[in-house]
């Protein structure tokens, strides 16, 4: 197990305890969570280390693995699934400035969103850690993933896009993944981080019932401070944000789950509801954000 003195983004030791968060998808343990009082990073304490976390993920209902449809939550999940990664797509396009080019997802779990890069013409690299996401990625888009190793072997200035969609939040070694994204960026190029946001409304309502602290995968819990604070210790700046207006209805729905036992739809989307209007005029209160940085 891992137990920070420290933060494990910017060093610092002034350290508080938040609570404790059950992990509701495998392991029914209870798992700490801190925060640091310097970049308000949140943070897992204890939680595996990278070579004992696989078993964290052996889940049905771990859906960017599985790729499940079994249940209300991931029917619905799926049902908007196409049009954000439209979304994505547009997005990508239009801060590159490029309608194809070069892009590397990392963490791609079964392959959707760069089949959608594929089919408008992009030049894809993915990689994922796990072994039965891969293999699922081939069954479903015939594409041919690398294992997360491959990141620190792909040449430098390689891509013009690099996309993280909710990802960098289980990354163990994350100064070493910030350094080698970095490099990787072709001049003009950039980094899409995609995590949730603990600072948001749905958060506040469900605190340790918040289904996106997902304990222990999620590693860390990034505000937008924490975010900013991280890039510019590797002197890159987040020169775009965008809100991801569906998660506050799908991690309610989780929340709702976790916190009663039952799933209340109309609860969970009056929630995700009223934390988007929260989020209208500032996209720092969204559940989900999505930093573009360079």
């Amino acid at each position: 197990m891992i137990s920070y003195s420290a933060c494990p983004s910017c060093g610092q030791k002034n350290l508080t305890f938040v609570f404790s968060v059950k992990d509701y998808t495998v392991s029914h343990e209870q798992f700490e969570i801190w925060e640091c009082e310097n970049c308000t990073l949140r943070f897992t304490q204890n939680v595996p280390e990278e070579n004992a976390i696989a078993a964290y993920y052996q889940s049905e209902n771990y859906i960017s693995h599985s790729d499940t449809n079994e249940g209300l939550v991931n029917k619905l999940y799926h049902k908007v699934r196409t049009r954000t990664l439209t979304n994505k797509r547009k997005l990508v396009e239009q801060l590159t400035g490029k309608k194809a080019g070069s892009i590397l997802d990392v963490g791609c779990g079964t392959g959707a969103f760069l089949h959608t890069m594929q089919l408008a013409g992009w030049q894809i690299t993915g990689l994922e850690p796990d072994e039965i996401a891969r293999k699922k990625a081939q069954e479903l888009y015939q594409l041919n993933l690398e294992s997360s190793e491959k990141l620190f072997l792909l040449p430098a200035k390689s891509f013009d896009a690099i996309t993280l969609w909710h990802v960098l939040e289980h990354v163990h070694a994350l100064h070493d993944y910030i350094d080698q994204l970095k490099k990787l960026l072709k001049p003009g190029g950039k980094l899409f981080i995609a995590v949730p946001n603990y600072t948001c409304y749905d958060e506040s309502i469900y605190k340790e019932f918040w289904a996106a602290y997902d304990v222990p995968r999620h590693l860390y819990h990034f505000s937008p401070k924490a975010m900013k604070t991280l890039l510019e210790m590797h002197a890159m700046k987040v020169d775009f944000m965008k809100p991801m207006w569906y998660d506050s209805f799908y991690v309610s729905m989780l929340s709702e789950q976790y916190q009663t036992g039952k799933t209340n739809i109309v609860k969970a989307f009056a929630n995700g509801g009223i934390s988007n209007l929260k989020a209208m005029s500032n996209v720092e209160n969204c559940s989900s954000v999505i930093y573009v940085a360079a």
